[in-house]
């Protein structure tokens, strides 16, 4: 039998609930939930002694069982003869609960009679539109509900919220003389889940509180555990709801279907009032055959998110591989919040986690990490520059070592240097310093090339300064080596020599410039360098390259780094493409420019390093050569204690193109 409507205009229309009572007979049709869902809410807003007025209650159970618990002041209104009827029969034994036939856009009761107005659904199904004759019928339906509602009184008001009906009510009731207030109904919204009948939208209790004029708007929201938070305005309230609702299109649609291998969703978990996420969630789905698990989060550690494994989709599918599970949430704790413990992020993370539960999953949801500790993650320094944006140095514990990164936040999960600080004790003290041993992956395999450039007087150009970590090692490991270190930001230049101890001397220069211009210069001057190396990110994230800048990849550009280079120098760069035709036009474009090409792409990274020269041809005997010399001279400067760069993971990455 098909007790719903053919289209949403029928909900506003007496013959439809008439015909649907008559079907429907003596069973309750709960449209929002029933009382032991709704009652954490309603107990808040509405007293045992309260004169209440249920408008449309249908045949909803709710009204009796609000008497049952001791609300014996109930009167029910509804605009259909047949639903008044069964009601009343129904409930007789309740003698002071009143049932009415009468239509709630036209009441017959006396100003200010009533405490409050409790509207399950009602509205909802008065509103199905915003023709002219539904909004003139919803005017006399808010205007009945003032004027009945003492001072102090409280429309409470079970609805879905669609736009138009948010709308509507923040017209209505946003001005000084009403408290407006929206809870999110969670237990609603979990039980019609678990039945597989009704909405599994969100579940919206609004609370509009009638007072004399106030001195000033006050508007809340709660969407997430029992804290309210206040919001400026009409419109931050609605975006607040609107955010929910479109996470629960898609977190619905998630639950009843199984994203495709090559696919991930993710979303942004906020904190009403807050400006950035507090967390993000991406949901990683694998075929139910090679699944021995159906369903996990894992949650990873403050400082770990950059990591291949966890910061991008390739990782998170092997990770997800790995474990087996059908559906792996992994969870990124967002910087710029606090984190208590584990076990306060699985407490906050629960809600969310249920949503996103595959169909057919029961029990308990697992949560996994690395340890039973949330990670650190500790602000050094903030600041902002025109060229770079807005920018972060912080520090971070990494298995048991403290990391400091320089972070661009328009691009939050990718490090643009990272320097181990190690502890030394100076008179008698401890204290922190940066070891300039310690070099990430791809800038080892980067000063492998730098390797084979090496000769009496060498001079190497790095383009892209950072934290200066790379210029650094290279200052540290070769003392005949100039190093002309070129960035466009000047603010980069200070960080680096506040937070990441760069010393600028006779052996390392900082020009501040653009990278293209100093290129342009040199090959006018014609001064010549061993080695060439592009480090620098890009900020068109619309390209899939990262890294270079698209105007470094030209050929006028490529055709100066020729021009500096010496006959046997080198040019290294730093590729970071995700677009894999992209990536085949860079190479050939470079083709045009030098004779020997040689890429390592580097495992579980997204970088990938370019060597190429017109010098002599490249070898994997040359590199070996290179790369154990490389070694040794960092372990005679102290700078490592066995090895710079590991030659079997060089080597097993090595592509010898020309």
């Amino acid at each position: 039998m098909n007790l719903l409507p053919k289209s949403h205009k029928e909900f506003s229309e007496k013959d439809y609930w008439n015909k649907f009572f008559k079907k429907r007979g003596n069973k309750a049709f709960e449209w929002y939930g029933e009382y032991l869902e709704l009652c954490s809410q309603l107990h808040k807003y509405i007293k045992p002694k309260d004169n209440i007025l249920i408008t449309g209650c249908g045949n909803s159970s709710l009204s009796a069982d609000l008497y049952d618990v001791g609300y014996t002041n109930i009167t029910n209104i509804d605009v259909s003869e047949v639903v008044i009827r069964q009601m009343t029969s129904i409930n007789a034994h309740r003698t002071n609960m009143r049932f009415l036939c009468m239509d709630a856009m036209n009441t017959t009761f006396n100003n200010e009679e009533f405490n409050v107005v409790l509207d399950k659904g009602t509205l909802d199904a008065l509103m199905p539109d915003e023709n002219e004759d539904t909004m003139k019928g919803i005017d006399k339906y808010f205007a009945e509900i003032k004027r009945v509602l003492k001072l102090g009184g409280r429309f409470v008001c079970i609805s879905l919220l669609q736009s138009h009906i948010l709308k509507k009510l923040l017209e209505t009731f946003c001005d000084k003389s009403w408290m407006f207030r929206v809870v999110r109904c969670h237990e609603a919204e979990e039980k019609n889940a678990e039945n597989g009948d009704g909405t599994t939208l969100p579940v919206f209790v609004v609370v509009a509180t009638k007072f004399k004029a106030m001195p000033q708007l006050i508007l809340e929201v709660c969407l997430a555990g029992d804290k309210m938070q206040r919001v400026g305005t009409p419109e931050e309230l609605f975006g607040y709801i609107k955010s929910a609702q479109d996470t629960a299109f898609v977190t619905n649609g998630l639950a009843k279907t199984c994203l495709d291998e090559d696919n991930e969703v993710s979303l942004d978990l906020m904190q009403p009032g807050e400006d950035s996420p507090r967390y993000t969630l991406y949901i990683v789905d694998q075929k139910k055959s090679q699944a021995i698990n159906k369903y996990a989060v894992f949650i990873v550690p403050q400082g770990r998110e950059s990591e291949w494994l966890f910061g991008t989709p390739a990782g998170r599918r092997q990770l997800q591989d790995s474990a087996r599970f059908g559906r792996l949430v992994v969870a990124v704790l967002r910087r710029g919040h606090h984190f208590e413990s584990l076990d306060a992020v699985k407490e906050e993370l629960t809600h969310s986690a249920k949503m996103l539960i595959p169909f057919g999953f029961t029990g308990q949801i697992p949560f996994l990490s690395l340890g039973s500790e949330v990670g650190r993650r500790v602000k050094v320094y903030e600041g902002t520059s025109p060229v770079s944006g807005p920018f972060v140095v912080e520090d971070v514990d990494v298995e048991g070592d403290t990391h400091r990164r320089l972070v661009f936040l328009d691009n939050q999960f990718l490090v643009q240097s990272e320097a181990k600080l190690k502890t030394v004790k100076r008179k008698s003290k401890t204290k922190l310093v940066v070891d300039f041993g310690h070099i990430s992956l791809y800038h080892s395999f980067m000063c492998a090339g730098a390797a084979l450039a090496q000769s009496a007087r060498t001079r190497a150009a790095v383009l892209g300064l950072g934290g200066g970590s790379l210029c650094m090692f290279l200052r540290k490991c070769y003392d005949d080596l100039k190093v002309t270190a070129v960035d466009l930001d000047p603010a980069m230049l200070e960080v680096a020599r506040e937070y990441f101890e760069l010393k600028v001397d006779e052996h390392l220069d900082v020009q501040i410039k653009d990278g293209v211009d100093f290129l342009r210069a040199e090959a006018k001057a014609d001064h010549k360098y061993e080695a060439v190396m592009f480090d620098m990110d890009s900020k068109d994230r619309s390209l899939g390259l990262s890294c270079p800048p698209k105007q470094f990849l030209d050929n006028q550009v490529l055709e100066d780094v020729k021009t500096i280079l010496t006959e046997n120098g080198h040019f290294i760069l730093n590729l970071v493409c995700r677009d894999t035709t992209l990536q085949e036009s860079i190479l050939e474009t470079i083709k045009s420019h030098f004779k020997h090409i040689v890429t390592v792409k580097l495992y579980e990274e997204v970088n990938e390093i370019v060597f190429a020269s017109n010098g002599s041809t490249y070898t994997k005997d040359g590199f070996e050569e290179a790369i154990k010399s490389l070694n040794q001279t960092a372990r005679q400067k102290n700078l490592v204690k066995v090895r710079c760069v590991d030659l079997k993971d060089f080597m097993q990455s090595t592509n010898i193109i020309s």
